[in-house]
């Protein structure tokens, strides 16, 4: 890219910018984007609107053996990795001082396949040696020279990143076996900067690729490798006060006087010869040169030789030891402001293509070459951070005042971008860091409005991280985002974060953690009715069951609940209660509440019934789980169709014997009790006294207790018959015949505590002594007593029969 010229109108015309004012309306009417890629032996379809679907990958979707990259490939990839040059008027490239021997140095012992760990503090140059010991190693290796940055980077990260550097393989991660198999045969010099781990990490990432010589540097602070790494240890110190004098007279293209010679040696003693100090101080200097001259004493007809020149007297070695904020001070408007979003996002500045909408200036692209120029930037893999030392100085200045408001502003801006049809997946993962960094300033919300706009960001970016195959930055994007959404209250944003990140560890081979999020997902969606994400989230959860090999061994309930596993000397107990272990059979036989049957796997735990295991003879916990095959659904409907069959056919075996018999009196209503001690046939129903307002077959008219009082149906022809609802019916012929009631057994009250009696004899009854049943045992069948005369029953007792008609026929009785 050329950069642009400024003064003659040379040079070529710059490129088109975004108005920087995000058109919201035409981006939320954009469809929402979908990728499809292959993880391991995973069809994964990445779904920003229901939750991501996982499959197992069809045998002819699967990626043959990937092929490695041409020559020319390498040159463009490594080209595109490099970061953008800024706007504005080139940078003088400056001379690398007192670094020859530790080149030289660099480049033998990589050439003999040896791995250096270049280590010096920031500030030393050790990106700026990289660079030339990169070029100088162009063609020792076969697979070329490979630049990775370790900056928020893990081991397993940078071994995809060199696996995709070498080989052609896109929309494809191999699970860790794979990545294994296909970068031990890697044979390439892997210049590997900004290492922010050692001791066994490093190890780890050394072992897995062993045809590789790897240089890496590191600051003094990281871990020291471990002793069996094999590692060669290259220390960078500071320069000499020699050479510190020509970089800084370098800097600023002209000899130095001898005031600036002096404050110069005093810097080289105050910084121990770090380079980076004496490019700012260059740049301080350059400021002074500026200042000198007064722009308003100019005149038209002035010559050059008569301009006046202002007194600036030399910064103080305070000044030159920490100059940001001096050397912020003096730069334009744009500038300073795109160093206060930097402080806000932690050091990340954003891409100069964001800075026009972030800053508000059309123009503020060219803010990022003059903070290059002073050196307050350095390069960070493929963009820009502040420089060692500058976000320190600056946030004592006062440019972290408003940290929380910027970090907004740039939430809000990257979730508009990031969801925007044009954007790739490649461009989102360069902008992670930046995008991260404004996630971690809101998550914790502390004003209002904040975790719903971290909320929406994860939205956005989760899934561009996760199609662009940067999964560490997917994993803390749904991280952020779960912990915004449930700060926020948004119970579905919170399950799609969990269904993602379920997703998330089953492609990655961590079972357990699947299952936790997944049910966690699956159970919240259920309490919101999203039918479409409850399936996929299931079908993920099905997926993981299979992986290890059996049903869920503990489940949750819609409202968190978590349900134990059942002993083998237990059944297993939920949440609601113990489960009666009688059915009425009005209640329905299936995979509903209180269904007889299998449990599924996907059903909610409340749901279930547990089989009682005998005592001694239940599996071991080892073998709790029962493996089922492919169609384990199938199997359990099979039984639960068998067994529906088996209650059926005792259903109807039950209700024929019982047509043979005669139904037993069940009801002893209000104001009647039960007397056997009269001597008369059976059990009788006491008639209430004259002045009670209940009504031989019903309750009280106003008894609170008993609001809708029922009356008896009528009779049928015969005096022991029922009606069908259960009601007691009279004959007209016989008056002093007692009310017989239905077959249905009596129902225990306080003021009742009889037990049926056995089935009399035709000729006799005979009474039996009342016991109180346990209220959970079933009574049993008996035939009811013949009808005859006795104390309760009188030919002028009132009686008002229901308007139902008989089984016979007859008339209503009163």
């Amino acid at each position: 890219m050329d950069n642009d010229s400024f003064g003659d109108g040379a040079g070529q015309a710059r490129p088109p910018r975004d108005t920087g004012a995000p058109d919201f309306k035409k981006s939320a009417s954009a469809p929402a984007r979908t990728f499809q890629l292959v993880a391991g032996d995973f069809l994964l379809t990445v779904n920003p609107v229901d939750g991501s679907e996982i499959e197992p990958c069809p045998p002819g979707q699967l990626p043959t053996r990937p092929g490695r990259h041409s020559e020319a490939e390498r040159t463009e990839r490594q080209r595109a990795a490099q970061p953008p040059v800024p706007a504005g008027p080139p940078a003088p490239r400056l001379p690398l001082l007192e670094r020859g021997e530790e080149r030289e140095r660099l480049v033998r012992l990589l050439g003999h396949g040896r791995s250096v760990r270049l280590t010096g503090p920031a500030g030393s140059g050790r990106s700026a040696l990289l660079d030339i010991v990169a070029e100088d190693c162009a063609n020792l290796a076969p697979d070329g020279v490979v630049r990775l940055s370790g900056h928020h980077r893990t081991p397993t990260e940078l071994l995809h990143e060199l696996f995709a550097a070498v080989h052609s393989a896109p929309l494809y991660r191999p699970d860790r076996a794979a990545l294994l198999e296909h970068v031990k045969d890697i044979g390439a010099i892997v210049v590997l900067d900004d290492l922010e781990f050692g001791g066994a990490a490093l190890g780890e990432l050394l072992d897995a690729a062993p045809e590789c010589a790897f240089l890496v540097a590191a600051t003094p602070d990281v871990a020291a490798p471990a002793a069996d790494s094999h590692l060669e240890e290259v220390f960078l110190a500071g320069l000499g006060r020699s050479a510190s004098l020509e970089l800084l007279q370098r800097t600023v293209e002209r000899p130095l006087t001898e005031d600036e010679s002096n404050w110069a040696g005093d810097l080289w003693f105050e910084s121990e010869g770090l380079p980076l100090r004496f490019v700012q101080a260059g740049a301080l200097l350059r400021q002074c040169d500026s200042l000198r001259t007064d722009p308003e004493t100019l005149d038209d007809y002035t010559p050059f030789d008569g301009v006046q020149e202002v007194e600036v007297p030399l910064p103080t070695l305070g000044e030159g030891a920490a100059p940001a904020a001096l050397l912020a001070s003096r730069l334009s408007e744009s500038a300073r402001e795109t160093l206060r979003f930097a402080v806000a996002l932690g050091g990340e500045v954003p891409h100069q293509a964001h800075l026009p909408a972030l800053v508000g200036d059309t123009h503020a692209d060219a803010a990022l070459g003059e903070l290059m120029s002073c050196g307050l930037l350095s390069p960070v893999g493929t963009r820009y951070r502040l420089a060692a030392g500058v976000m320190a100085q600056l946030t004592e200045k006062g440019y972290a005042d408003e940290a929380t408001a910027h970090a907004h502003t740039a939430a809000q801006h990257y979730a508009w971008w990031a969801g925007h049809p044009s954007v790739t997946p490649e461009r989102a993962v360069a902008e992670a860091d930046a995008v991260l960094a404004a996630l971690g300033m809101l998550v914790p919300g502390l004003e209002a409005g904040h975790p719903s706009a971290a909320v929406l960001l994860a939205r956005s970016a989760a899934p561009a991280f996760a199609a662009g195959l940067h999964w560490s930055a997917w994993e803390r994007a749904l991280r952020a985002g779960s912990e915004a959404a449930r700060i926020a209250g948004e119970v579905a944003e919170e399950a799609y974060f969990h269904h993602e990140l379920g997703v998330l560890a089953l492609c990655t081979g961590n079972l357990d953690r699947a299952r936790a999020e997944l049910e966690t997902s699956i159970g919240m969606r259920g309490a919101l009715s999203d039918k479409r994400g409850t399936v996929a989230g299931r079908r993920a959860l099905a997926l993981v069951e299979d992986r290890s090999g059996g049903p869920v061994v503990a489940a949750r309930t819609p409202a968190g609940e978590e349900v134990p596993a059942a002993r083998s000397e237990q059944s297993a107990s939920p949440p609601g209660g113990v489960l009666a272990p009688v059915l009425p059979l009005g209640r329905g036989i299936g995979p509903g509440p209180g269904a007889v049957g299998a449990p599924k796997e996907d059903e909610e735990p409340a749901t279930l019934l547990a089989r009682q295991t005998p005592a001694g003879g239940g599996v071991k916990p080892s073998r709790r789980r029962a493996v089922f095959g492919g169609a384990r659904r199938n199997l359990v409907a099979a039984g639960a169709g068998a067994l529906l069959a088996a209650v059926l056919g005792t259903v109807v075996t039950l209700g024929a014997t019982s047509d043979q018999q005669d139904p037993p009196s069940n009801k002893v209503r209000n104001g009647q009790s039960a007397n056997e001690d009269d001597g008369s046939d059976g059990l009788d129903a006491d008639v209430p006294a004259d002045g009670s307002t209940n009504s031989p077959g019903g309750g009280p008219a106003d008894d609170p207790k008993n609001p809708d009082p029922v009356t008896p149906g009528a009779s049928s022809s015969t005096g022991d018959a029922a009606t069908p609802e259960g009601r007691p019916s009279s004959n007209a012929s016989t008056p002093g015949g007692r009310p017989s009631t239905s077959g249905k057994p009596p129902t225990p009250t306080k003021s009742s505590t009889t037990k049926p009696t056995s089935p009399p004899s035709s000729s006799s009854p005979t009474p039996t002594p009342t016991t109180t049943p346990p209220a959970s045992s079933p009574p049993p069948s008996s035939s009811p007593p013949p009808a005859g005369g006795g104390e309760g029953s009188s030919a002028s007792t009132p009686m008002t029969s229901s308007a139902a008609p008989s089984d016979s026929g007859s008339a209503p009785v009163i």
